[in-house]
């Protein structure tokens, strides 16, 4: 998965809490009537935890007893601890490496890796079971390979590739052989010699990752392997328990991605029985958002178009479709089991807000439960469901939350992010805009207006993109930044395309097999929209993004080069042959299969174009050890761009990984604004 990271070149968080202050931090309700707020203590240096009465506003100091401290293991230097709290409890101590301690539910166990193999060991007694005994540099059995953790298993999972059953009786593992998945090198140039860090890394259309599927049992220390072919060029999602840990869900979905399975896995004999079928004509999404009630499970799937909440039984039989409308990036949020109600928050209203909003179990009663023309960004419910705290804003609107009684109505503010010297002239004044496309879409956008705009000037735009598919780019809610004093203030500008997910999954099946195309006839729709703008200098804008924005920013100003002059690529995909296999052909297609949305996806065959209409100029900016966007992916522009005579700027970063900000974000910043002066205002 591509990840976009983002400094802005003029605007900051403003910290003159007289004018704009942080709101308290609600993590969560103590009971029916007392949420907790947490607020920093500047003489004790730490965070104080409070309980507030949601009735009368009192207020008391909230201790956390130790037998509230949640225990967790973890690797330190190469062996294990169970740490709660400052209590820190030593459980190996060996020679080898033991990595991604895992906590059974029940605290009695800690799953591990050693030396790629699955080990267990018990707390009260020391003694330690090993599952498998055939880890190597290829075999890893409960450590995932790099195309899972980056693309299905997530970030999250630190590459843990093992999942405890619910009664602490199983472990679900995977175990990938790599010995096909070609190298990929990346050169540290660190030191006299250097080195060189190896990755499997699965291309477009390289060999992946084998992969079988593991039930390893405590009371015998056998492993059980569900009845998959490990030869299958074939993926599987995250695994599902039941409640009870009497067998385990399996996600699976063939190479092509275009149908989605759930089957239920026998843990004694590894037997799969289907229970789920889902087939789109482009490509499936993952079961993420699964939730066990009494009778059977909620998921979220979009095949007709929107995403929608459906319940099934246990064995997987559809019950209801329990919602309707354009909902997007739905959420569950709660079940009452006792009044049969679901909450969940959706951008249903307008794509760019979201509200939370409840449904009965049969279907009946689906209703918005906040308010007003406002995105709430987060909401806490009481236990009984009779209290609602939101935070909630529009671009318009700072930040507020309010206590809403869900029966009555009745809704408080608690607090206000204005301060006492609030003054909205000071402040960057943001817009909300829309985009009517030739063929009917309506996408939306967002201008960021200089302070103390003059309405005989014309003034740089700076559009700052990610771009991927279904990244929200717009959002109507408030963003506590504040413009600072600037001799060359400039226009900021972010925008959607029909592919961001605010269309639904009917936008984004337009990307498919296509990468590129719609996104740049929708930004270029955009370009000739703000040429209309009589504050905007159609010469000077300046385009920037990352990873996928990078792509979309080295497209502009060659595939798109009439509109787009300047651009800042950052770590940019510049062909979608060199980016990694589950992702690109979740989109692409094999590059056997699509030769041609391949050819046009790729910046490089656009280069001719750059530089063809008029003065322009492209950055381009990259870690030597991005291990994501590799690299090559800059280099193969750039020696194009060097073949054809096309001059170009290039900035490296050595040793630095995908995003470069951390200890070089002061550099970076001062590159982006150094190529601001000498192209938007001409100051060399």
């Amino acid at each position: 998965m591509l990840l976009f990271f983002y400094a802005s070149a003029h605007s900051q968080l403003y910290s003159d809490t007289s004018i704009l202050k942080p709101l308290p931090r609600i993590t969560g309700w103590a009971d029916n009537e007392h949420y907790i707020v947490q607020r920093y203590n500047r003489e004790q240096k730490k965070d104080i935890s409070f309980l507030e009465n949601s009735k009368t506003g009192a207020e008391k100091e909230y201790v956390i007893s130790n037998t509230q401290l949640v225990a967790k293991a973890v690797a330190i230097d190469g062996d294990i601890f169970v740490v709660a709290g400052k209590d820190k409890k030593r459980i190996t101590n060996t020679d080898a490496e033991e990595k991604l301690p895992l906590l059974s539910p029940d605290k009695k166990w800690i799953a591990f890796l050693r030396n790629n193999d699955l080990f267990a060991i018990e707390l009260a007694t020391s003694k330690e079971i090993r599952f498998t005994n055939d880890g190597t540099e290829t075999i890893l059995n409960g450590y995932a390979s790099w195309v899972y953790y980056e693309e299905i298993l997530g970030r999250s999972s630190e590459y843990r590739a093992f999942w405890w059953s619910p009664g602490s009786k199983h472990i679900a593992f995977y175990r990938f052989d790599e010995s096909k998945v070609p190298v990929f090198p990346l050169y540290n140039s660190t030191g006299q010699h250097g080195f060189t860090e190896n990755t499997r890394y699965p291309k477009a259309g390289d060999p992946n990752p084998e992969v079988r599927v593991g039930i390893a049992a405590l009371d015998n220390a056998k492993v059980q392997w569900a009845d998959f072919n490990q030869q299958d060029d074939q993926y599987f999602g995250t695994p599902i328990w039941l409640p009870d840990g009497s067998s385990v869900l399996l996600q699976w979905m063939p190479r092509e991605q275009n149908n989605l399975k759930l089957y239920d896995i026998d843990l004694t004999s590894g037997a799969k029985k289907e229970i789920y079928n889902e087939t789109q004509s482009t490509w499936v999404s993952w079961i993420n958002r699964f939730k066990w009630i009494k009778n059977g499970f909620l998921m979220i799937r979009d095949f007709d178009g929107w995403e929608q909440i459906y319940y099934h039984s246990a064995d997987g039989r559809l019950i209801k479709k329990l919602t309707s409308g354009k909902n997007w990036r739905t959420e569950i949020e709660k079940v009452d089991e006792q009044t049969q109600t679901l909450y969940y928050t959706a951008n249903a209203e307008k794509s760019t807000r979201t509200d939370l909003y409840s449904v009965q179990l049969n279907g009946t009663k689906q209703k918005r439960l906040t308010f007003g023309e406002y995105s709430h960004t987060k909401t806490l419910l009481s236990p009984n469901n009779r209290f609602l705290i939101t935070t909630y804003s529009n671009s318009y609107t700072p930040t507020r939350m309010a206590l809403v009684d869900l029966k009555t109505g009745i809704r408080k503010d608690i607090d206000d992010s204005k301060g006492s010297k609030y003054d909205s002239t000071k402040l960057e004044r943001r817009e909300m805009i829309w985009l009517k496309t030739d063929d009917g879409f309506e996408l939306p956008g967002r201008i960021v207006w200089p302070v103390n705009l003059e309405k005989e000037k014309k003034y740089s735009v700076v559009i700052s993109i990610y771009g991927g598919p279904n990244y929200q780019a717009v959002s109507d809610e408030w963003f506590t930044t504040v413009q600072e004093a600037d001799a060359n203030p400039v226009i900021e500008v972010s925008f959607a395309h029909r592919g961001s997910g605010d269309l639904g999954k009917q936008g984004l099946n337009f990307l498919h097999r296509n990468l590129g195309k719609w996104e740049m006839t929708d930004y270029i729709a955009w370009v000739k929209w703000l040429r209309n703008n009589p504050y905007v200098d159609t010469s000077k804008m300046m385009i920037t993004g990352g990873s996928y924005g990078g792509y979309l920013t080295a497209m502009a100003l060659t595939y798109g080069a009439e509109y787009f002059k300047y651009g800042i690529s950052n770590y940019p995909v510049t062909d979608w042959s060199l980016y990694d296999s589950h992702y690109t052909e979740r989109y692409m297609d094999l590059p056997k299969d699509n030769p041609e949305g391949y050819k046009f996806g790729s910046v490089m065959t656009h280069v001719s174009n750059y530089q063809n209409y008029g003065p322009s100029m492209l950055l381009l900016q990259h870690g030597t050890m991005d291990d994501n966007v590799h690299i090559q992916n800059t280099y193969q522009l750039a020696d194009t761009l060097q073949m054809l005579n096309k001059p170009f700027e290039l900035m490296v970063y050595p040793g630095q990984r995908h995003g470069f900000l951390g200890p070089k974000s002061r550099f970076v910043l001062k590159a982006r604004n150094s190529f601001k002066d000498r192209y938007l205002f001409n100051n060399n």
